[in-house]
């Protein structure tokens, strides 16, 4: 996961230029503070990464470039971006894959309805979410 080498820093000097908590960056991802934390964490056996979910939950929030949080200088000589479920050669041609990609993003995004139940989901407490949960059968 080279393009995560410097994920840590990034994120936190972003939070820190965006004047943003560590809670409102867990609001942000639908996470905890304390996972957060350990996104952060300068000990590398403590560090933990987001989901692409919560990566692209933050990148969207904050206007964040994903470039900006990812080392994606590629060194080698494959010219391949080697991201999980993503690869773009040099070759290949760009205003193809930023359809493709934009055609994905259309298909996972969420209705106003669905954004609304979401925010309420994610704002109630540890013990109603269970109790959702229970209810759909999660």
């Amino acid at each position: 996961m080279r393009y995560l080498q410097t994920f840590n820093r990034r994120l936190r000097q972003i939070r820190e230029a965006g004047q943003l908590s560590r809670w409102d960056v867990a609001e942000m991802c639908g996470v905890d503070e304390a996972r957060v934390a350990n996104w952060e964490a300068t000990d590398a056996r403590q560090r933990a990464w987001p989901g692409v979910t919560e990566l692209l939950d933050f990148c969207l929030k904050t206007e964040t470039p994903l470039e900006d949080l990812l080392d994606l200088d590629d060194t080698s000589d494959t010219g391949q971006l080697e991201l999980p479920g993503l690869a773009f050669s040099q070759g290949d041609d760009l205003s193809t894959a930023l359809k493709e990609l934009e055609k994905e993003l259309s298909r996972v995004q969420l209705s106003e309805e669905e954004v609304e139940l979401l925010r309420r989901f994610r704002k109630t407490s540890g013990e109603n979410r269970r109790m959702v949960l229970q209810i759909l059968g999660k």
